[in-house]
C-alpha cells in the first residue's frame, strides 16, 4: 500500500467545540476515499487543515510518507494538494481562463498571453475529460460546469491529491453522475481523491474506501463491499436511522395555493416560467420534480414575493397574492425554506438567535411596540437550537460561521416553528446528513398531517418520490404532467424531466 496522504493524531479545537479529536486518516495513491459524517462531524475541518486553511493544535501530516508542515494553501498547492470547496472560489465576471491562471499568469512580449493560456487550458482540460470553454464567462456557466472549472484549476496547479468538499450539494442527478465519471477517470490516471459527503448512495456509487467521522472522532474505515447503508448511517449518527419515510395516506382538503398561467422572467430577462399552473391542497405534499434551471427557482421566488410576476395569478387561502410583499405573504401563513440559504435565508452577519426570529422579530412576544424583548428572543432561540440540533458553539455565534448544514437547520427551525398554512420548501435537505434529513422529512409529514399544504421543490428524486402525495414535473417553465406519487417511478420521472411524455416514449 502506497500512501499519498496520512494524518496522525490530528486535533483541532474552536471555542466551545473540539472539531477533530486525535483523527487518523490514510489516503492511498489512485483511490477515491469517501469521508462521511454528520454536519459538524469534523470532515471539512480535517481537510481544511490538510489544505492549510487551519493549522492543527496537535498531530502530524505526511505526504508521500514524508512529514510536512502546511501553514497556508500555498504550501498545500506546492505539495500537490488541491481543494474544491462547497461554495466555489471563482470570480464570476472573469473568464474560465482568467480564473484558472489567476496567480500563474503567462506572458508574451511583456503582455498577458490570453490566446496561449486559453489554448493550453483547452488541451489540459480535454486530457482529463473535463472539457471547458476557456473563453466563457463564469457567471454564464451552469453550476456543474463551474465545478469542472474548479477541478481544472486545481489540476492546473499540479494537484495529485484532490479534496472535493460536498461536491454534489448543488448538482442535479445528471451533473452528479457526470462528476462521478470524471472522478473515476482521474483516479485511473493516478490522482488520489478525498470525497467529503453525507450522501450514502453516492459513497456506494463512487468510493473505494470509506472513513466515518462522528463528533470529531474516527468511527471506522470500511469499503462499499463490506458495509450497508444502514450500518454507515448508524456509524454517522450513533443510533439506528430510518432511511425510508413513514407516512400514511394524505387527506387533502381545500385548495391553499393556486397558481394560474404564471409567467416570470429570470435575471437575464428570459422567460423562465411560461404559463405554469398548479394547485396545492391542505393536508397534501405536492412535489415538483425537474432538472435544475427549468424555472423552479423563479417559480418559488414569485410565490414567496421575491420576484415580480409578468402575467398570471398567485392565490393563497383565497387571497390574491400576485406581486405581494414577502412580509404580507408570511403574515398570510406561508413558511419558506429558500433554495439559497446564504442570500435568501439568513443574515450571515447576525447571531443565530437573531436569525431565528427574522420573520417575527417585530411581533409579540419578541417585541412590544418598537421595543424588542431580547430575553424572549434568547429563550426562544436557545429552545429551537436544542430542538433542531443546531451544532453551534453558542446561540450568539454568527450564522456565517456555521457549516452549511447547520445554517440550513437554522432556517428550517425558524420556518417550522411558527404557525403556517402553506410551507414552500425549496431543496430543504440540501447539505444535510442522514439524521437531519430524517428529522426534516418527519417534520414535513407531521405538518401535512396537521392540515398544512406543502409545496416541495427538490432535485433529489428519492426525496420527491418518498415524500410527495402528488408529483408535478417541471420542464422549460411549465408543468408538463402531474401524477400520483404511488404510480411514479424514477425512470418515468426521468423521461418527463427530459421533456418526453409517456406516449412519445412508447
Amino acid at each position: 500500500m502506497t500512501l499519498a496522504l496520512e494524518c496522525r493524531g490530528i486535533c483541532k479545537s474552536f471555542p466551545g467545540v473540539k472539531a477533530n479529536d486525535s483523527v487518523d486518516f490514510q489516503l492511498e495513491k489512485g483511490e477515491i476515499h469517501a469521508l462521511l459524517g454528520e454536519n459538524g462531524a469534523g470532515k471539512t475541518t480535517l481537510m481544511n487543515i490538510v489544505y492549510g486553511l487551519y493549522h492543527q493544535d496537535a498531530g502530524q501530516i505526511f505526504l508521500d510518507e514524508q512529514e510536512v508542515r502546511i501553514n497556508e494553501p500555498r504550501d498545500a498547492i506546492q505539495h500537490g494538494v488541491g481543494m474544491v470547496h462547497q461554495h466555489f472560489m471563482l470570480i464570476p465576471v472573469f473568464t474560465v481562463a482568467e480564473n484558472i491562471m489567476l496567480g500563474m499568469e503567462m506572458t508574451k512580449n511583456g503582455l498577458l498571453d490570453r490566446a496561449g493560456t486559453s489554448k493550453r487550458i483547452r488541451a489540459f482540460s480535454h486530457q482529463f475529460g473535463l472539457d471547458v470553454d476557456p473563453d466563457a464567462y463564469v457567471h454564464e456557466l451552469p453550476v456543474g460546469i463551474q465545478q469542472r472549472v474548479e477541478i481544472v484549476k486545481a489540476l492546473y496547479r499540479g494537484a495529485d491529491i484532490l479534496i472535493l468538499d460536498e461536491p454534489t450539494a448543488v448538482l442535479t442527478p445528471q451533473e452528479a453522475n457526470d462528476l462521478f465519471r470524471i472522478m473515476r477517470s482521474l483516479a485511473a490516471q493516478g490522482k488520489s481523491i478525498i470525497f467529503i459527503t453525507h450522501k450514502l448512495k453516492e459513497v456506494f456509487a463512487v468510493s473505494d474506501r470509506i472513513t466515518v467521522l462522528r463528533g470529531g472522532r474516527v468511527m471506522g474505515t470500511t469499503t462499499p463491499g463490506e458495509a450497508t447503508e444502514s450500518q454507515l448511517a448508524e456509524m454517522m449518527v450513533g443510533r439506528e436511522v430510518l432511511l425510508t419515510v413513514e407516512k400514511g395516506p394524505a387527506k387533502p382538503g381545500d385548495v391553499v395555493l393556486k397558481v394560474e398561467d404564471l409567467q416570470v422572467l429570470d435575471d437575464r430577462l428570459y422567460m423562465a416560467v411560461d404559463g405554469l399552473s398548479l394547485q396545492v391542497r391542505a393536508g397534501e405534499i405536492l412535489g415538483v420534480a425537474g432538472v435544475q434551471g427549468n424555472g423552479q427557482t423563479e417559480m418559488v421566488e414569485t410565490i414567496t414575493g421575491l420576484r415580480p410576476v409578468v402575467a398570471g395569478h398567485v392565490e393563497i387561502l383565497g387571497h390574491d397574492m400576485t406581486n405581494a410583499s414577502p412580509r404580507k405573504i408570511i403574515e398570510t401563513g406561508v413558511a419558506h425554506v429558500p433554495e439559497n440559504r446564504e442570500t435568501d435565508g439568513l443574515v450571515l452577519s447576525y447571531p443565530v438567535v437573531d436569525n431565528l426570529v427574522l420573520s417575527t422579530y417585530y411581533r409579540p412576544p419578541f417585541a412590544h411596540g418598537i421595543v424588542m424583548d431580547h430575553n424572549a428572543i434568547d429563550e426562544f432561540g436557545k429552545r429551537l437550537i436544542a430542538e433542531f440540533d443546531v451544532r453551534t458553539p453558542s446561540a450568539y455565534t454568527l450564522a456565517g460561521s456555521l457549516s452549511g448544514g447547520n445554517q440550513q437547520k437554522v432556517i428550517v427551525a425558524r420556518e417550522f416553528s411558527r404557525p403556517s398554512k402553506l410551507i414552500v420548501a425549496a431543496q430543504p435537505t440540501r447539505g444535510l446528513d442522514v439524521g437531519s434529513i430524517e428529522f426534516i422529512h418527519r417534520r414535513l409529514v407531521e405538518r401535512r398531517d396537521a392540515g398544512c399544504a406543502v409545496l416541495l421543490v427538490s432535485v433529489e428524486l428519492d426525496e420527491i418520490l418518498s415524500l410527495s402525495d402528488r408529483i408535478a414535473v417541471l420542464y422549460k417553465g411549465r408543468i408538463i404532467e402531474t401524477l400520483p406519487a404511488a404510480g411514479a417511478t424514477p425512470e418515468r420521472l426521468g423521461l418527463l424531466m427530459a421533456g418526453v411524455r409517456k406516449e412519445e416514449a412508447s
